[in-house]
């Protein structure tokens, strides 16, 4: 029998081949083998994984579309992978009015609930051209409520409140009226010494009403007068702060515009005392005229600095008798002086005397002399008259 010249011709063996190939594909599923799919080729996978295992492998998945404000799993997983970190809110309140803004001033003083409470008032009226202040000392961190009121006779709807510290406008302040009294309140807290200043309020209208609350720390108070002291001698310089207790004392010596602080480790010349919080004393030994200036005792406290000056003056022994030199030279001088005019008094009496002794003597001689010319014709004639 023959074969079909289309098998037998050299275009027939190829498709042959393929009939081979289809065969033998088929044996290998009758076998129980799984063809391999090329997006399940498990095999070739992991033949790439294992040629590149020295590169990070990175996955990525298509998850279903969720809503930003649905997104809980996602936002739980991303808060438990960054669980190290801290967490901030950020919400934005509605627009509140100075005049309802309580809820800021609770925040404010639970917040600071620890420290005291310090109330301060000022009185304005209406028809006053002089602003009014106050001074206010303050130590230490504390919550502060100043409250302005004034009296208005033509209404309180017709006035204008503003709160300053400084040149920068204030907010977050309360404004209550009753009767004819306008009542303006600000609270907040000091707690370092950048909020330290002057907070003044404002009632505008046919004239503006200022009253100014001024907050300052504590005051030094050393000796107003200069210190006066001898060569060798010790000396002891002395400031005080009244009714507070800085929490540190620092000391200055200045003899003229530069300020150098004072080491008490560094010389053995001085000695400072720190038995009282609320006071501090500077021993100086042996004192020369070096030692003379100004000396600054320099206060720190939680909200500010204050400082205070004392004189000392060194005097030699020499100047105490300086006066009574002086005494002695004009008593000598007086003297000196006394006896030139005793002798020149004395010489010129004399001097006069002896004029008037010539002048006698003179005289004296003229009478002479003319006695003897009288006596000369008187004994002519008597001899004349004898004979």
């Amino acid at each position: 029998m023959r074969a079909p010249s289309g098998l037998l011709g050299p275009r027939g063996l190829l498709p042959l081949a393929l009939l081979c190939l289809l065969a033998a594909a088929r044996g290998s599923l009758a076998d129980g083998q799984p063809t391999v799919s090329p997006l399940t080729s498990v095999p070739i996978e992991e033949e790439r994984i294992t040629k590149y295992s020295n590169l990070s492998l990175e996955s990525h998945n298509i998850p279903p579309t969720v809503s930003p404000l649905t997104s809980v799993p996602i936002e739980e997983e991303r808060i438990t992978k960054y669980s190290n970190l801290s967490l901030e809110s950020h919400n934005i309140p509605p627009t509140a009015s100075p005049l309802t803004s309580l809820p800021i001033r609770g925040e404010m003083m639970t917040k600071y609930s620890n420290l005291s409470l310090e109330s301060h008032n000022i009185s304005l009226t209406e028809h006053s051209n002089v602003p009014v202040e106050k001074n206010i000392t303050l130590e230490r961190p504390s919550n502060i409520e100043l409250t302005c009121q004034i009296t208005i006779s033509r209404g309180v709807n017709s006035v204008n409140v503003t709160w300053k510290k400084g040149d920068e406008l204030l907010e977050n302040y309360l404004t209550n009226a009753t009767g004819c009294i306008l009542y303006a309140q600000y609270m907040f807290t000091i707690i370092n010494s950048k909020q330290m200043g002057s907070y003044s309020c404002f009632f505008g209208g046919e004239k503006e009403q200022r009253g100014t609350f001024n907050f300052k720390v504590p005051e030094i108070h050393g000796k107003n007068k200069p210190l006066i002291t001898y060569v060798g001698d010790s000396t002891v310089l002395m400031c005080k702060c009244q009714h507070c207790s800085p929490l540190h004392w620092t000391w200055y010596h200045s003899n003229g515009s530069v300020q150098v602080p004072i080491d008490v480790q560094m010389s053995e010349k001085y000695a400072i005392n720190r038995t009282n919080a609320n006071e501090t004393r500077l021993k100086i030994m042996q004192l020369t005229e070096d030692n003379q200036g100004s000396y600054w005792c320099h206060a720190v406290f939680q909200l500010g600095e204050s400082e205070e000056r004392v004189q000392l003056v060194v005097l030699s022994y020499l100047v105490p008798l300086k006066p009574f030199l002086g005494i002695v030279v004009e008593v000598a001088i007086l003297v000196a002086v006394i006896l030139l005019c005793e002798t020149y008094t004395q010489k010129k009496k004399k001097h006069i005397d002896d004029g008037k002794e010539f002048e006698q003597v003179e005289q004296l001689k003229s009478d002479d002399t003319n006695g003897v010319e009288n006596n000369a014709p008187r004994h002519r004639k008597n001899e004349s008259v004898s004979q």
